[in-house]
């Protein structure tokens, strides 16, 4: 019989060791423009897609404010709202959009707290239950970005922080400010430069969501070594990349995002895909 919920296969987290969310989840950045700007070119494919992958088990989204800006948040509500109980909505705030393909950190006190108030809004919730630094505003002092969180936590308007594409110094600088539940940052198979800030989230109880999580590089090349697993489990080169991470910690949490229902059936099929032992040494020894 067909498993009608293959997402449930990649396992639960805690966040913060309490809200459990499935292990795979999904991105919701690509359901928006070229650039990620503006209204997907397929609106009505856009909420077949968000509602396909809570049918198959997902119950962890990933988006931001300047998806957009803010188209991903509204279609997510579109979508789904109101929410089951079970499903956890992360946003993230610190990206202004200049315009198409622009993006500028922005981590200024008042606009955190106003882009957290229009994300209240445009998702349709009084809480978000995780909000990320979308990133490090070099301009602002640390404190005073993620102090601006932590009060909107403390009004019961966040009910967790998370951090966005950092290195390990300022994810250890972070979590003197504040709790810090997830750290989202590029990672994938073909690119581990953030190994050191995934060992310390795994071992501090933190959440490692990986951005970009299907990217093989030259791996999936003819004759590869994804290639070569990939036919022997009937699979394809994206879907082994998140059985992977799926294997690489209990910590990890990926998002593979998409506009089309089929690539999101897929990646979620993904999450039943059993790599051994020698397959996942291989792989993890191919870069």
């Amino acid at each position: 019989m067909t498993n009608t919920q293959p997402a449930a296969a990649s396992g639960t987290y805690l966040l913060g060791g309490e809200l459990p969310v499935r292990r795979l989840g999904y991105g919701a950045m690509r359901i928006t423009g070229p650039g990620v700007w503006g209204d997907p070119d397929d609106p009505d494919e856009a909420i077949r897609v968000l509602r396909r992958v809570v049918e198959l088990g997902v119950n962890f989204i990933d988006t931001a404010d300047s998806y957009g800006p803010f188209v991903s948040e509204q279609l997510i509500r579109k979508a789904l709202h109101p929410y089951t109980d079970d499903l956890v909505i992360a946003t993230k705030a610190g990206q202004a959009r200049p315009g198409p393909g622009q993006w500028q950190p922005l981590g200024r006190p008042e606009y955190l707290r106003q882009q957290l108030h229009l994300s209240l809004r445009h998702l349709g919730v009084d809480r978000i239950d995780l909000y990320q630094l979308h990133r490090i505003d070099p301009q602002v002092p640390l404190a005073d970005q993620l102090g601006a969180l932590r009060d909107l936590q403390q009004e019961g308007k966040i009910r967790y922080i998370g951090i966005s594409e950092v290195s390990l110094d300022q994810l250890k600088q972070a979590r003197k400010l504040v709790e810090i539940v997830s750290v989202q940052n590029l990672y994938n198979l073909a690119n581990r430069k953030s190994e050191d800030v995934l060992e310390d989230a795994e071992t501090n109880g933190i959440a490692f969501i990986p951005w970009f999580p299907i990217a093989t590089g030259d791996l999936a090349k003819p004759g590869g070594p994804l290639e070569t697993t990939a036919k022997e489990h009937g699979t394809t080169a994206a879907q082994l990349a998140l059985a992977w991470l799926l294997r690489r910690s209990p910590a990890i949490l990926p998002i593979p995002g998409t506009s089309q229902v089929t690539h999101a059936e897929e990646n979620i099929a993904a999450a039943e895909i059993q790599l051994n032992d020698d397959e996942f040494d291989a792989l993890s020894a191919a870069i």
